[in-house]
């Protein structure tokens, strides 16, 4: 998933900018294609990372003890795959077949495209595909798998209260709830960062991408452009959702921005501990 949102960063952004910034593409119709395939092709790959991190921790959480069994080298190696050649084919595919625009061809050419132009075009069907494949089946299984972790915690949670209680040792079952709620409301909150992130970040454009042809193409472009670059956030914000609640991340990114890296025992600094 970073070198999905890495290379997102470094090889669509900076044209998307361009074209943000002066309402015109000076790099090519052939390119135009490349640029447009590759930027659905990363935001759908990112998608479907997310998807399958969310698999990975429903077995870790629920599942424990078959954990490694599930979610061996096999596995994990297959999520991959499909998190790179589905979006690839299906972007590549849709773009350069000129998928997008299938059903909307007259409407395309004599109202949207022009020269100097390089839009994101769908049709009705398109449009709908699109949203359905890179967007609300993977939203959908999220949010299901995600609903089943929080549930699970909280029982897993309330049986280690239980438990405790049995024991009859006050001061241990002080320890054992408070933890407990620290549990609840830290899964809380992070599925909640998760999941608000995710639908905050490209809800909008992929509503508008579903809803836009049926609407005759009432939204103005410079909305559709904004709406791209908040779907853009979802790959700025991973490496903080994700990364930044683990405690040796805090300390390695300290290291880096006070320059202790440079160091010459920084190498020996131990950053995880069992």
């Amino acid at each position: 998933m970073a070198t999905v949102d890495f290379l997102l960063g470094c090889l669509v952004m900076p044209y998307s900018m361009v074209r943000s910034v002066e309402n015109c593409w000076y790099f090519g119709e052939i390119f135009c294609k490349i640029h447009t395939g590759t930027d659905i092709m990363l935001s759908t790959a990112s998608i479907f990372h997310l998807s399958f991190i969310s698999v990975d921790r429903y077995y870790a959480v629920c599942d424990p003890l078959r954990y490694k069994t599930r979610m061996n080298i096999f596995t994990v190696l297959t999520m991959i795959i499909i998190s790179w050649v589905l979006p690839a084919i299906f972007a590549f595919g849709m773009i350069f077949l000129e998928l997008n625009i299938k059903g909307s061809e007259s409407y395309f050419y004599n109202e949207v495209s022009c020269i100097g132009g390089c839009f994101v075009f769908f049709s009705e069907t398109s449009g709908i595909v699109a949203s359905m494949l890179s967007f609300f089946i993977p939203g959908f299984i999220m949010i299901c798998i995600y609903g089943k972790i929080y549930i699970i915690a909280r029982r897993q949670a309330r049986s280690i209260k239980d438990i405790a209680s049995q024991m009859q040792f006050q001061m241990d079952l002080n320890g054992r709830q408070h933890g407990s709620r620290c549990r609840e409301r830290k899964a809380a909150k992070t599925l909640g960062t998760i999941m608000g992130v995710f639908l905050f970040c490209w809800s909008p454009f992929f509503f508008s991408t579903a809803t836009g042809p049926f609407l005759n193409y009432g939204i103005p472009p410079i909305v559709i452009d904004a709406f791209v670059w908040i779907g853009y956030l979802n790959s700025t914000f991973n490496p903080i959702v994700y990364a930044f609640f683990y405690m040796w991340f805090r300390k390695a990114l300290k290291l880096i921005l006070f320059g202790k890296v440079f160091q010459f025992d920084s190498s020996r600094t131990i950053l995880y501990y069992e």
